[in-house]
């Protein structure tokens, strides 16, 4: 429970650091013009998250290449609520928008099933564990 509740504080924390401007408050009574807001805000914030999750990956990638170990149970913890990378305000170049990005891979090379040891065994055809 405790896990749980704190991933949705900090998306909730992540999701306010994103949002800029009048400081998260809804100045306007309009139902439509909030839900506008906050919906715009749920597509930066996923957005970025999802930004971020591709540099992960492709720093897991990278790791990989040059023969490192990587531990799933560390991969477990990585966020992808960071910041540090991001400047909200600063200048941004638009030159490169026309460019045409490169396929998403979301395929790495980590073995994740030491993370499923927990789960319970698959029923056989006759409903029990195997």
């Amino acid at each position: 429970m405790t896990a749980a509740t704190n991933k949705v504080e900090s998306f909730n924390r992540f999701s306010q650091w994103v949002g800029f401007g009048n400081q998260g408050v809804l100045g306007d009574n309009d139902p439509i013009e909030q839900e506008k807001a906050m919906k715009f805000n749920a597509l930066l914030t996923n957005a970025v998250i999802f930004h971020n999750a591709l540099d992960i990956a492709e720093i897991v990638r990278q790791l990989l290449e040059e023969d490192w170990e990587i531990d799933p149970e560390d991969l477990a913890h990585i966020s992808p609520y960071l910041t540090e990378h991001i400047r909200r305000f600063g200048e941004y170049s638009t030159h490169e928008l026309g460019l045409q990005p490169e396929a998403y891979d979301p395929h790495l090379d980590v073995d994740f099933s030491p993370l499923r040891d927990d789960d319970p065994p698959a029923p056989d055809g006759y409903g029990q564990a195997a």
